[in-house]
């Protein structure tokens, strides 16, 4: 995760969850389970998302913006859902100037033939290959209020639609901040170019002559 910091944004920059890799553990109403988002998952739920939201901590009070508004941006490529968030909040832009700022996470939301049920071979949990979905966030996760339980199905909206909460996917936060230097500018007085000097070059003009009269002579 990379976050640059100007005087008034900060963009954060980093990768969202990984793609065909199984999940740690998660916790659901029904008991834990392993998940897997498969290869193409994410560029599907963007192709029918025009207006993917970036929030903080996944709460919907805290809307720092959206792909469609144009602070976000979100892409898949081989190692999974890459994002670039320039967000203009003062506090997120302190919580990242303090190193607060650890990690990304996403919400979705389940469709029908979206979800392929297995068993892990290894831990014998339940799996979820996730093939298709409806992504409603990403979400940058603060260091004090990363969600308790990973997976948790929560009650996201209003209209009561179930959504997961997906994998923290915490890595190395790289921070750096940008001292913006601004130049003063002197000004043109329009009409009254400066005067150059010539006085150099006529001196070295007198002397070529001196030189050339010294020849002659």
């Amino acid at each position: 995760m990379k976050i640059l910091i100007r005087s008034d944004s900060v963009t954060i920059e980093g990768y969202v969850n990984a793609v065909e890799r199984n999940s740690k553990p998660l916790m659901s109403r029904i008991g834990r389970f392993i998940e897997r988002i498969c290869k193409g998952a994410f560029s599907n739920a963007l192709e029918k998302n025009d207006d993917v939201h970036v929030l903080l901590n996944h709460d919907w009070s805290r809307d720092l913006g959206s792909t469609k508004q144009g602070n976000l941006e979100l892409t898949e490529d081989s190692i999974g859902l890459h994002a670039r968030a320039v967000i203009t909040d003062k506090d997120v832009i302190e919580d990242a100037r303090n190193g607060n700022l650890v990690g990304w996470s996403f919400g979705f939301e389940d469709i029908p033939d979206g979800v392929e049920r297995a068993v892990d071979t290894e831990s014998g949990l339940p799996l979820r290959k996730v093939k298709d979905m409806k992504l409603h966030e990403v979400s940058i996760l603060h260091r004090a209020k990363t969600p308790a339980y990973d997976g948790t199905l929560i009650m996201a909206r209003s209209d009561d639609e179930m959504q997961f909460i997906g994998e923290e996917f915490i890595d190395e936060v790289q921070i750096r901040e940008v001292e913006e230097v601004h130049h003063e500018e002197q000004p043109k007085l329009e009409g009254h170019p400066e005067a150059i000097n010539y006085s150099k070059y006529e001196e070295m003009i007198s002397e070529m002559k001196g030189e050339s009269n010294e020849r002659t002579n």
